[in-house]
């Protein structure tokens, strides 16, 4: 049995996600879709009646998920052909104004959770699989008031490109997707405004239906980053060759 995985797939990029692997990966038999919400991803497969769609509804911040999705790798044994790390969250605001809580919690589910996914889907995966890890042009350089959020994404931004060098051997790609701000759920539950934060009101905005494609297409194509937007590739190789102390000036949020 051929499968695709994809996290976060509640809302957001996740949703547009699945919508860009059911259009070009008619070959899976079935594809499982990962959130807390469970009436939301049995809503999201109904919208694709003639594709098998597993729901599975877990809350990727606590381990007894991992474990959970141990369990049901290990009883149906199923091939993997893509994997999809979407969920993730962030939090606007100074350090010192937040609870740790929210703090945490990014580093849970931006970091925890994809390195465990991540690891208990490798067994599965076979020559010519491959996984996305969606990444943020905040892997780039450090932002302050999104400092937590940021250095999680730097994590999986390295983690991508190592894990990458590792697995071409065995024919597996896995693909960091860096896009900038879009209009998705993120921003509310992140506290994020265009009257609060002088950054999102003035970056171009990326387009998550062009994202999502884009990405698949970039991950089936072998590529290693994929950045939309001219003005964010050149921001990646702005903050390479600059010092982070003079760019966490532009890139403070």
């Amino acid at each position: 049995m051929k499968i695709g995985i994809i996290t976060g797939a509640s809302a957001g990029l996740g949703k547009e996600f699945y919508r860009v692997v059911c259009r070009r990966h008619p070959e899976l038999d079935e594809i499982w879709i990962i959130a807390r919400r469970e009436e939301r991803l049995r809503a999201l497969a109904g919208e694709m009646p003639d594709r098998k769609t597993v729901c599975v509804p877990l809350d990727l911040t606590l381990e007894a998920s991992y474990e959970a999705l141990e369990k049901k790798l290990a009883d149906e044994k199923p091939e993997i052909a893509l994997l999809i790390n979407n969920a993730g969250c962030g939090r606007l605001g100074n350090v010192k104004d937040e609870h740790w809580t929210t703090q945490t919690a990014q580093v849970d589910l931006n970091v925890k959770a994809v390195t465990a996914v991540t690891t208990l889907c490798l067994p599965y995966m076979k020559k010519g699989s491959w996984i996305l890890n969606v990444c943020s042009i905040s892997s780039f350089c450090p932002n302050p008031r999104m400092t937590v959020y940021s250095a999680t994404k730097a994590y999986l931004y390295s983690y991508s490109k190592s894990l990458r060098f590792e697995l071409q051997p065995y024919g597996i790609n896995v693909c960091a997707v860096c896009p900038g701000p879009m209009e998705t759920e993120f921003l509310g539950i992140a506290g994020i405004s265009k009257d609060n934060s002088k950054a999102f009101a003035t970056l171009p905005y990326c387009d998550p239906v062009k994202v999502t494609e884009n990405g698949v297409i970039a991950a089936e194509n072998g590529q290693g980053v994929y950045t939309p937007k001219f003005f964010f590739k050149f921001y990646r190789a702005f903050a390479k060759v600059v010092p982070h102390g003079i760019v966490m000036h532009f890139s403070k949020t």
